[in-house]
């Protein structure tokens, strides 16, 4: 996010690279990027004859180096926007010659979504010599609640650690999906706000009371009938719950309460470094440990991993996903 910040103050202060190659696995920033330079580096007058998209299934190396040495018309600068620049993967190499010697008047843009140019070979080294390289790397999923925090605070909100959480859960990793969903909160609700866990069911249609979140802190806590009530509302609503995210996330939490059993300081502050979560949440990690000793989080491991085959239909054909679930449930709380 900070190299994405200087990139866009280096072009609003007139330092201008003839080359930007974005590449990387998540494209959220790329698109930011090169959306950007779409709307700011030529005035909309010059656009007309000056600024051109192409994309990388429909054209050569040899087409954009031809149109990225072009003169700009009545303008100090012709701006190239090459998207989907990945259909060009087999042949990008050439562009190192061109990115040898740019056209100085030239700003050419290569959106190189979900790849990333080889570190050793020579365009990547005379690209990062000559002009900008971004790559946009996928966020783990402890890393997102946080992006949602500074993301909504460059826009005057603050947001529940709980609807942070709320989010995650139900969008995933996928950036570019959470903030469309950012996007329709604030026009809803006004500036200087706290987002809750209220306004994300109201607005976006994700249950406060019935999620994996929910769940995950039920059987920490061993709240047994909450637990129950959870599962029998994702039985009864399987494609809005996938049993192989519900899994996924029981994993994780227990693989993390079992490193917390294994910390000598269970400060706040140490766990959440540790763990990688918000101290907002500790507790229930503190929680978790007391109600399950280290041996039994070992047990509880095997049996979502034994879970994730069932869900796979591997010795468990027959059985409903929601079937799986509750039997799981019964283990791991019995």
């Amino acid at each position: 996010m900070d190299e994405v910040k200087q990139i866009v103050t280096d072009i609003k202060n007139g330092n201008i690279k003839p080359i930007y190659f974005l590449m990387g696995e998540e494209p959220y920033y790329i698109d930011r990027i090169s959306e950007f330079i779409d709307k700011n580096v030529l005035a909309e007058e010059e656009k007309g004859f000056n600024q051109m998209v192409l994309y990388g299934r429909d054209v050569t190396i040899e087409d954009i180096v031809a149109n990225a040495k072009r003169f700009p018309m009545m303008a100090e600068r012709q701006v190239v926007i090459v998207k989907e620049a990945q259909d060009l993967s087999r042949t990008i190499e050439k562009l190192a010659d061109y990115a040898e010697n740019p056209q100085s008047s030239t700003v050419l843009v290569m959106c190189y979504k979900y790849k990333k140019i080889d570190k050793r070979k020579k365009l990547y080294k005379i690209v990062a010599k000559n002009g900008v390289i971004f790559e946009g790397k996928k966020l783990y999923e402890n890393q997102v609640a946080d992006w949602i925090r500074r993301v909504l605070a460059g826009a005057k909100y603050t947001i529940e650690p709980k609807a942070a959480q709320m989010l995650v859960e139900f969008l995933g990793t996928d950036l570019g999906k959470i903030n469309n969903e950012l996007e329709k909160l604030k026009l809803i609700i006004p500036a200087e706000s706290q987002i809750t866990a209220n306004q994300i069911e109201e607005n976006i249609g994700i249950s406060k009371d019935f999620n994996n979140f929910e769940l995950r802190k039920a059987i920490g806590s061993r709240n047994v009938v909450k637990a129950h009530r959870i599962i029998n509302y994702f039985a009864q609503n399987p494609k809005d719950n996938p049993l192989v995210v519900t899994i996924s996330l029981l994993y994780s939490f227990f693989s993390q309460v079992l490193q917390y059993h294994g910390l000598s300081d269970k400060s706040q502050r140490n766990v959440a470094s540790a763990l990688k979560i918000n101290p907002y949440f500790v507790k229930d990690y503190t929680e978790a440990a007391h109600s399950y000793p280290m041996k039994k989080v070992s047990q509880i491991i095997a049996l979502l991993r034994d879970a994730d085959v069932k869900s796979k239909g591997v010795g468990a054909a027959n059985l409903a996903q929601g079937d799986i679930l509750k039997e799981l449930l019964v283990k791991i709380m019995g």
